[in-house]
């Protein structure tokens, strides 16, 4: 069903919905950003469509509504352990395509990636619903056109906005409470990039991970793991236990985010590590974005976001980075 209505009448839709679900969305605080005098934009609870940021990319990705940055999992005693109380309510998401199909990539990490599904992150999983944002225009670093995640069918609801006039695509019989006069109308979708990509085919794994290029970010990455907390496709976790101080046998364990980029996350007991050098670390997380994943279930993991791009305080650009495998794998196909 595609109805129009006013804001005021969108705003007492929400009212409605609020009684079962939380609502999340993009906010901008003004002030808060990384650098003096920049806002921050990220997800966070809303009760009116004034609320929602349209007009910016978010700075971080929706991933932490359903995979929170720090997680109780569990508590235990001597005895017994106990699983972590979630609230009962639903969850609705207001996001992009991209970060649509950002979610679809955890999804396959944390559902499909063996034989047992990931029991903490499937019960907020099962609870969320879609509101898709339309996106009139590229942002600033997005390729999402070159990563063929700037459409998406998987939304409960579609949200095109034009000035006072809010435009919807209700598909989910359980958020038809919104009135408005039928109407008819596509969901606004990004066609073109600033930047485009022609994805390498036909990549030699092992010839690539010897290749001189990734020494270049021995010095240049500087190891904040901050692409990887913005990335809507990054899953890694590191595990605390905390044990507290009135029973040293009583505490938590705890998921916590963990970046592939910073010192310490390859280390093993006897003090062997995986990958010491930054440029072996960006080899990792870039090869596994457009290499691995593909290999393992049939499309690439990054969504064109640009957000890396966007927080790296060393400039460091992926986009950038994907071009020059693709020129070594080019030029290793001529010379075969």
């Amino acid at each position: 069903m595609k109805i129009k209505l006013n804001r005021e009448n969108f705003d007492k839709g929400l009212k409605l919905l609020k009684s079962e679900y939380k609502i999340f969305a993009p906010v901008t605080t003004p002030f808060k950003g990384v650098y003096s005098d920049t806002d921050l934009t990220k997800y966070e609870e809303i009760s009116s469509i004034e609320d929602i940021e349209f007009n910016k990319k978010s700075n971080f990705s929706p991933k932490e509504v359903i995979l929170p940055i720090t997680q109780t999992l569990f508590y235990f005693t001597e005895k017994e352990y106990k699983a972590s109380y979630i609230d009962d309510k639903k969850l609705i998401i207001f996001l992009r395509a991209c970060d649509i199909n950002g979610i679809k990539r955890l999804d396959e990490i944390y559902l499909n990636n063996g034989i047992e599904k990931d029991y903490f992150y499937e019960r907020l999983r099962e609870k969320v619903k879609f509101v898709l944002i339309g996106c009139k225009e590229s942002f600033r670093n997005c390729f999402c056109v070159s990563m063929e995640s700037n459409k998406t069918d998987n939304y409960s609801m579609a949200l095109n906005l034009d000035n006072d006039e809010v435009y919807l695509d209700i598909k989910d019989a359980d958020l038809n409470v919104f009135r408005g006069e039928d109407t008819e109308f596509e969901v606004n979708y990004v066609k073109e990039n600033l930047i485009s990509l022609e994805l390498p085919k036909n990549i030699n794994s092992l010839e690539l991970s010897k290749h001189e290029m990734w020494n270049d970010y021995d010095s240049r990455c500087i190891g904040c793991g901050r692409c990887n907390f913005v990335c809507p496709t990054c899953t890694c976790f590191t595990m605390q236990d905390i044990y507290y101080k009135e029973n040293e046998n009583v505490g938590e364990r705890r998921r916590v985010w963990a970046s592939c980029q910073v010192d310490g996350y390859t280390d093993m007991a006897g003090g062997h590590s995986f990958r010491k050098k930054q440029g072996e670390r960006m080899r990792f997380k870039v090869m596994h974005k457009i290499y691995d994943f593909d290999k393992r279930f049939g499309y690439k993991m990054c969504v064109g976001c640009g957000r890396c791009d966007d927080a790296c305080p060393q400039y460091i650009s992926f986009s950038q980075c994907v071009e020059k495998i693709k020129g070594i794998v080019d030029i290793n196909e001529e010379v075969k």
